[in-house]
């Protein structure tokens, strides 16, 4: 639900002294550990520019109505499917909607959530939308973590900071910085549980144990969030990162890490989280 009351105070008298100089950027890049209010100030901007009342943007025009259901033909959102990638074909779209005009208003507005999530493929894909857009057209990509946003696209954008150096710390700050949202770390709960049966898995297949299989199966039966999955394998490249500094573990942390980098491109060929456990321990037995 979005919410224009929940926004960047600051973030949003930036944006709208510029809308009311005439100077919006073309493209920007919201970076916010709270990827929600990001998206709040996102669509309260696409109201702001479309507002018909007196206290723009107030929220309550038919407008404004239109914008915050979703039901407006010049503002599209664009969000991972399952939570998990944001790939090219949810991004082709963007670049056929790039040719065409508005159609109530006098610029369009593209959000695209949890950036970070883009495949290789969709962000190179969205450089030339970011680059040189043909029609009236504003692109907002909203990330928690602007580090894992290509270079490239990031250098196409007017990035606009909403943490205003604050710095999280512990877990939640870690799980931020490998992509995940606040709504999925507050879906994840309480670790502890999982974090001692991945450590035990982690153990078990650099041991070479023949339980490893095992474990993996009781891993993948317990995980039925997909932030849950994602976890586990975010949790296993960390561990495999620790040893890297041991001089004793290295090689062996590196093929970890190898292994699970192959684990990730199974992943994005839909195979599914089962299987995926299941080649990692038997790579191990």
């Amino acid at each position: 639900m979005i919410d224009i009351s929940n926004i960047g105070t600051k973030q949003a008298e930036f944006l709208k002294r510029a809308y009311q100089q005439k100077k919006l950027a073309h493209s920007y890049l919201f970076v916010d550990s709270d990827e929600t209010r990001a998206l709040n100030t996102a669509y309260w901007l696409a109201c702001l520019f479309n507002c018909t009342g007196e206290n723009k943007p107030d929220g309550t025009c038919q407008n404004c109505k239109q914008i915050l259901s979703g039901n407006h033909p010049d503002v599209l959102l664009v969000e991972p499917e399952g939570k998990q990638t944001l790939g090219i074909n949810q991004v082709r779209p963007l670049k056929e909607e790039l040719a065409k005009s508005p159609v109530e208003s006098s610029r369009r507005f593209f959000f695209i959530n949890e950036a970070q999530k883009m495949t290789l493929s969709a962000a190179n894909g969205l450089l030339n939308l970011l680059e040189e857009p043909i029609a009236p057209v504003v692109t907002i990509l909203i990330t928690n973590n602007s580090d894992q946003i290509l270079p490239t696209v990031r250098s196409r954008t007017q990035i606009i900071n909403f943490d205003n150096g604050e710095k999280l710390t512990g877990k939640t700050a870690l799980l931020l910085e490998n992509g995940f949202s606040k709504n999925e770390i507050e879906e994840l709960g309480n670790l502890d549980k999982l974090d001692q049966s991945i450590k035990y898995f982690y153990q078990e297949m650099l041991e070479h144990n023949s339980l490893a299989l095992v474990s993996a199966h009781k891993l993948s039966e317990s995980a039925k969030l997909v932030s849950e999955q994602r976890y586990i394998l975010v949790k296993l490249k960390l561990l495999a990162e620790h040893d890297l500094t041991d001089s004793l573990k290295m090689s062996i942390a590196a093929r970890m890490l190898d292994n699970l980098v192959e684990i990730d491109k199974m992943r994005l060929s839909n195979v599914n989280f089962r299987n995926s456990l299941d080649y990692l321990a038997l790579n191990w037995k």
